[in-house]
């Protein structure tokens, strides 16, 4: 008897002991997944099935990141801020297929209450069609057609190809000849061409010829990228500038030289899938040199070793698409590493009661108090479970 109460408690200390060991080895997927569903806890407006720009929702300050005045924020967020937990939730969704698959449709839903058929050809506005009619930005519909492609990619839903298809068509509405190409950030608007609209085109397209294998989605891909390329990139520092400045006074155009990590990061994007396409090394060779540029250019640490990026989270986790998408190729862990080293450190320094995070993750200014403003929260769940993939974690 002796003997079977020895084997049974070593059974179970070996049970436990795999418990363990299986939770060890899943650290970012259970951080993506804590603060995703944090996300939904705070953010998540049942009323509309939409979300709203901060937390606490009574918080509505002026909004900075569109044409124009600043407009306040509102009862829901705009666009670009919930296209962050669509993002999110594909990632998560590669993770665990039949465990958020509910929240996939709930996104299909929610970005659905963008769309406007009221003007030609069809898109997404930057607010709730009916709340009131806003401007159309061709970056937030390069968001949206990724979205709806990256679905399709994770269930074979033909409606939601067909929808990537549609806001590829929009896109391409904005493209124009003058200044060698590109399309304008804003519809109707012709007072510059970025690199935020026409990478994310890039990336778009690029994704729908490779579901596709349709030489349309090749064809645009490869005269956006190469217009990028050839227009917006900075030859020495291996990064990629801001816009094509196009008003009336500028007859030639003029870079605006500011610098932010995601229009580096969709051109690795899309220059490790044209490699894949084609198999030449031109663009790995290409995405190989922004991916150094980059690295060189926006990290750092400080003169006490803490770790930074020059750049706001959602841009930085944008740079993380491209540097996983090289290192699935050339298994260089340079770039991701450097990421990887960020989130680590806010995981465990900047972070307020709530377990929402700070938008400096180094934490050296305490945030603890002001409002979190979604994008900079539910980047941090695809930023965790980019990581879980980088590592191999899977339950």
């Amino acid at each position: 008897m002796r003997n079977l109460s020895i084997i049974f408690i070593l059974t179970g200390l070996i049970l436990s002991a795999c418990k363990d060991t299986k939770k060890q080895e899943t650290p970012y997927l259970d951080r993506a997944e804590e603060v995703y569903h944090l996300v939904w806890e705070k953010y998540r407006v049942n009323e509309y099935g939409l979300f709203s720009e901060f937390y606490p929702n009574s918080y509505k300050p002026d909004l900075t990141y569109m044409q124009g005045d600043p407009s306040q924020a509102k009862e829901v967020s705009y666009l670009w801020p919930m296209s962050g937990v669509f993002s999110a939730t594909t990632v998560l969704m590669e993770l665990d297929k039949e465990k958020y698959s509910t929240f996939l449709d709930s996104m299909i839903m929610a970005e659905q209450q963008y769309y406007d058929t009221l003007r030609t050809p069809a898109g997404y506005q930057a607010y709730p069609s009916r709340f009131e009619k806003v401007d159309r930005y061709y970056d937030d519909n390069g968001l949206v057609g990724i979205d709806y492609i990256d679905s399709y990619q994770l269930t074979q839903n033909k409606t939601y190809l067909d929808k990537a298809k549609e806001v590829m068509t929009f896109i391409e509405s904005g493209w124009s000849e003058d200044f060698g190409g590109g399309v304008s950030w804003l519809e109707g608007v012709r007072d510059q061409k970025p690199a935020c609209s026409n990478g994310k085109a890039t990336v778009l397209a690029l994704k729908l010829y490779q579901a596709t294998k349709e030489q349309q989605y090749l064809d645009y891909g490869l005269k956006s990228y190469n217009w990028v390329m050839n227009t917006l990139r900075d030859d020495s520092l291996n990064i990629i500038w801001n816009s094509l400045l196009t008003t009336v006074n500028l007859p030639s155009g003029e870079v605006q030289k500011h610098a932010y990590t995601y229009n580096t990061g969709t051109m690795i994007q899309s220059a490790v899938r044209l490699y894949n396409i084609t198999q030449d090394e031109k663009y790995l060779n290409q995405a190989k040199a922004l991916a150094e540029g980059s690295h060189s250019y926006y990290f750092g640490k400080t003169e006490d070793g803490i770790p930074y990026v020059k750049d706001m989270p959602w841009f930085t986790i944008v740079l993380l698409r491209g540097y996983q998408e090289l290192y699935e190729i050339d298994q260089n862990p340079k770039y991701v590493n450097a990421i990887i080293e960020l989130g680590d450190w806010a995981w465990e320094n900047a972070r307020d009661s709530n377990g929402l995070f700070f938008n400096d993750w180094t934490g050296r200014v305490d945030q603890s108090k002001q409002p979190k403003w979604i994008l900079d929260e539910s980047c941090m769940a695809e930023l965790y479970a980019r990581i879980a993939q980088i590592k191999k974690e899977s339950r």
